[in-house]
């Protein structure tokens, strides 16, 4: 892992919706939802948390892999897309 430097909470902070993710997990955990009284509704709480959490991480790496991908891309001098400046080919005509 390249980020060991950084704590956990520094990590999190980086990225508030998955903190909000691994607080939610955490309260169920501790018991703090007095709503959940069986183990069937946790099961189904812990289901949709880690749904959502999984959701979420794949979109920030996605935005994460973009940023990467373009700074690599802009660093190789790259030409963007634009109008193409061929009039066509030329007739070999008689």
């Amino acid at each position: 892992m390249e980020n060991t430097a950084r704590s956990l909470e520094e990590r999190l902070n980086a990225h508030p919706q998955l903190r909000g993710h691994m607080e939610s997990l955490l309260a169920l955990v501790e018991g703090e939802n007095e709503e959940v009284k069986q183990a069937d509704e946790a099961e189904r709480r812990v289901i949709e948390a880690l749904r959502h959490l999984g959701n979420e991480v794949l979109r920030s790496w996605a935005i994460e892999q973009e940023g990467v991908q373009s700074a690599r891309v802009s660093q190789q001098g790259a030409v963007r897309a634009g109008k193409k400046n061929s009039t066509g080919t030329r007739r070999l005509g008689k």
